[in-house]
């Protein structure tokens, strides 16, 4: 017997059980379109929820597309707003569709519902199809003038939804001076509203093309318009008065009695309820007084009690909104919040994002009165469970310290952080003691006692493990295992992942090494062995740099590493006045939530995860920026670099100022350590350097004559500067060199100087060498032997003939197609498939033309580092 009707398909409504649900609905809506029995709207209602909820969860429904036109002639109204959602949702996609809807939407804006005639108009024009503007004009001109408010409040937004799509359309049927009669005429508050957001955003987007535009965009501001929308402020909704008041904040007053009127007439709306409306009087009230000093800060007592009760109400998000723009008046003023320092404590239950704002406002509002009961609470953050709130609390305590507030307590409080047994907490202190010692030197004793009872194996964080590192190096004499511990931090160079450590580890071991020589001295030759060897490029300078100075003269590295200093009285901020204005004329908008100006997040220069600040790209190094040449001589400077020979190139540098083999880029002005040290080289005259110095210190450090560096590796230009035939006209007038520097096998085999001019001693060509070399016999079984293998070791005795091997046996041996190997057939190999064609003769009649050009001679040589042989250095990167 078969189940009953009811149990045979039990699926949900809104997930289709096979390929025929869409199917059947069809049919089921098809068969429903013309009855007119009792009951066919309830089933109508039930077939439209279910084909809603397939388009709800991503089921392409638009077969149905005349079914549900056909369906929506009838008066209920739930049926014709689901059959309005259907055609507004798939109406852009099938624009030929959209033509069938065009009757029943306009016979629906006839209608004597005036719900129905908004409805229907609303969808209408949210067709979004360009072919059907020619359709939206008379409903739009009827909906404006229609009796009911409703209507007038939909066709005023739907003349900037026919603007979006037809710009000149909607200026040609004179719309806008139609809702400008609206707005000024209009009973109806929420029609004026939509009049005003529609008149605004159109005369903005017409005034950079029409003057007439542009003139009524600046009657908006005129004072007759402002009172009027003043005076009728309270029967506007909430979203309403945000938008005069944005409009208010734009105007300028003539007068100050103007602005006392404007207060007055706003000064009920500081205690809405609507956190929205609230924010935007602050800032009309705000702008209004910039001018005056005393009223402005008037305005700042006012606004205090409005903003706080906001903050202690409503949901989170309402609240962190309203304490972003509280945070960027308390860093403004922060004396006249002062006293309401309590409102910014942190409580349990609030978001990370709220108490990290709060926590950059008590830093702010600090001072000598309420400095010991902030820095208490505090303390008890420290100890939070949340890791970044704790960590941001320490970072609040030194913020306070630096401002010159209870230094006493607070350096007593962050010495006992360096007593709790938690990484984060020592590491976060250790950089703020750093700065404490850098502003208050006379705070060392006390502090170096404490950090010097710390394991540097316990501080894992590279900015704790550096700020530990310059205490060491700085503050050597009062600790007495400075020595020991910078010796066990370089032992475990390798280890050390951070280059910011290891560039601090470097100053620090020659800081210590002036102030504790015996017991540093084999401490910096491994660290400077070590940086000469590491793979960053500002470590292997610095390392580089330090011996070098050395080499030169002890005391001038001396007044280097440990120059005169004067305490740090400011420390940057991290951002710069001009922003912070900028944020504040912006107030009452997303740029207050990002804490940056607009234009850092919508426009499109500032977008993408490169960003540069303007003031980075204005900056330039040298004596002349690379943007002030123009192409042309770009251009020139490549050939003439290109025509010099290497000997000219060096000859064109001139002699260094120091008389050293070494050449510096010149600066166009003096750095601040070049200041400082100014005075000290003033009174002594600089000694001339000469190698046995440089060996000296070797010895000293217990450093061998370390290799010479291979020389800086070739940067091409990316874009081609000289046309093909120029090129090579200027190519046939370079000398080439044939002599070498040194050489790296890939085994790690290095080749001096003189066992490369055993090879090319001038004699004879390296072609000419390689020829002479004893010939393997062509009878014999050569199996073993691998032609790969035999360039690989003996590429460095014959370089250039290397180089030929390299290209040719890259070489495929035939051209025969690969599918051959899976052919039934025979291979067929001929003269055409063994012989070298004329290009790859012409190749090797170029190849001897360049290996028997004439050899320049070379006076560069090999040399340990500091010797004037090895001036391959000059100009490098090294």
């Amino acid at each position: 017997m078969a189940p009953p009707a009811q149990f045979q398909r039990s699926t949900s409504s809104s997930q289709p059980s096979g390929k025929g649900e869409v199917s059947d609905l069809k049919m089921q809506l098809r068969q429903l379109a013309g009855s007119r029995a009792q009951g066919t709207d309830d089933s109508k209602r039930e077939l439209f929820k279910k084909a809603i909820s397939f388009m709800t969860v991503g089921i392409d429904v638009s077969s149905l597309f005349s079914e549900m036109v056909m369906c929506s002639a009838t008066s209920d109204i739930v049926l014709k707003k689901m059959c309005y959602l259907y055609v507004g949702n798939y109406a852009k996609g099938n624009p030929d569709l959209s033509l069938l809807t065009i009757n029943f939407l306009q016979k629906d804006c006839r209608d004597e519902d005036p719900m129905i005639r908004g409805l229907a108009l609303r969808s209408l024009c949210s067709l979004r199809v360009a072919n059907l503007v020619e359709y939206l004009v008379g409903p739009l001109g009827s909906g404006l003038k229609d009796n009911n408010c409703y209507v007038r409040t939909v066709a005023a937004i739907g003349v900037l939804k026919l603007y979006h799509i037809s710009p000149s359309t909607c200026v040609d049927a004179d719309f806008p001076s139609v809702l400008k009669t609206l707005m000024l005429k209009d009973p109806d508050a929420q029609v004026v509203a939509n009049c005003l957001s529609a008149l605004q955003e159109i005369w903005s987007l017409e005034a950079g093309t029409s003057e007439e535009a542009s003139r009524e965009r600046e009657a908006f501001l005129s004072k007759p318009v402002i009172y009027y929308f003043l005076n009728r402020i309270k029967e506007f909704s909430e979203w309403a008065q945000c938008i005069v008041l944005d409009l208010v904040a734009k105007y300028i007053p003539s007068d100050n009695n103007e602005i006392f009127d404007i207060m007055n007439l706003l000064e009920d709306r500081l205690q809405h309820a609507n956190g929205a409306v609230v924010l935007a009087t602050i800032k009309v009230f705000l702008h209004l007084t910039l001018s005056m000093t005393d009223v402005h800060q008037q305005v700042y007592e006012r606004i205090k009690a409005p903003l706080l009760t906001l903050v202690s109400s409503g949901s989170q998000e309402q609240s962190y909104a309203v304490l972003s723009h509280l945070h960027l008046l308390v860093m403004r003023a922060p004396m006249l919040f002062s006293s309401d320092y309590k409102h910014f404590y942190c409580q349990y239950n609030e978001p990370s994002y709220v108490k990290k704002l709060k926590l950059e406002m008590l830093t702010a509002v600090a001072n000598e009165s309420n400095t010991y009961e902030i820095v208490t609470e505090l303390c008890e953050y420290a100890a939070n469970v949340d890791v970044p709130i704790a960590r941001e609390s320490i970072r609040a305590v030194g913020k306070i310290a630096l401002q010159q507030y209870d230094i006493n307590a607070i350096v007593d409080r962050l010495l006992q952080f360096l007593e709790m047994e938690k990484d984060y907490v020592t590491a976060e202190t250790l950089v703020l003691v750093k700065d404490l010692l850098r502003k208050y030197p006379q705070w060392s004793h006390d502090c170096i006692a404490v950090v010097g009872n710390i394991s540097s194996k316990n501080v894992q964080e590279p900015k704790a493990k550096a700020a530990l590192i310059w205490m060491l190096g700085e503050y050597s004499q009062d600790m007495i295992d400075a020595p020991y511990i910078l010796e066990s931090l370089i032992d475990n160079w390798d280890d050390e992942h951070s280059a910011e450590v290891r560039l601090h580890l470097l100053t620090s071991v020659l800081k210590c090494f002036f102030k504790r020589p015996p017991e540093t001295q084999k401490a910096l030759g491994a660290a400077l062995a070590a940086g000469l060897a590491d793979s960053h490029q500002d470590v292997h300078d610095r390392a580089l740099l330090y011996y070098r100075v050395l080499q030169y003269n002890v005391s001038v590295a001396e007044c280097l590493v440990n120059p005169p200093k004067q305490a740090v009285s400011v420390f940057a901020d991290t951002q710069n006045s001009e922003i912070k204005d900028r944020i504040f004329d912006e107030f009452n908008s997303l740029s207050v939530i990002y804490q940056k100006p607009s234009y850092m997040f919508t426009d499109k220069e500032h977008q993408g995860p490169f960003e540069f600040s303007e003031e980075l790209g204005s900056l330039s190094v040298g004596i002349e920026s690379a943007d002030n040449v123009s192409p042309a001589q770009r251009v020139e400077a490549s050939d003439n670099d290109l025509l010099l020979s290497t000997s000219e190139k060096e000859e064109s540098r001139g002699p260094s100022s120091n008389g050293s083999a070494y050449s510096a880029p010149v600066y166009d002005g003096l750095t601040a350590s070049q200041t400082q040290l100014e005075p000290a080289f003033q009174n002594q005259a600089l000694p001339v350097y000469s190698p046995q110095d440089g060996l000296a210190i070797d010895d000293l450090l217990g450093l061998g004559p370390p290799a010479a560096p291979a020389p800086p590796p070739l940067k091409l230009n990316a874009r081609t500067v000289l046309d093909p035939s120029t090129f090579q006209r200027k190519w046939g007038q370079l000398s080439v060199s044939l002599s070498q520097e040194c050489s790296i096998s890939p085994q790690g085999t290095e080749f001096t100087a003189s066992e490369i001019a055993e090879v090319d001693n001038g004699s004879k060509l390296q072609l000419d060498v390689y020829l002479d070399e004893p010939k393997t016999p062509f009878n014999d079984d050569i199996n073993g032997f691998d032609v790969l293998s035999f360039w690989r070791s003996n590429w460095t005795r014959f370089l250039d003939v290397a180089r030929m091997a390299h290209d040719v046996l890259a070489i495929p041996v035939s051209t025969v197609a690969s599918k051959s190997s899976f052919s039934a057939g025979g291979h067929v190999i001929d003269k055409y498939l063994t012989e070298p064609v004329d290009d790859a003769n012409d190749m090797a009649d170029v190849v001897k033309h360049v290996l028997l050009m004439p050899k320049p001679n070379s006076e560069r040589g090999c040399g340990p580092i500091g010797t004037p042989q090895a001036s391959s250095w000059a100009g490098s990167n090294l």
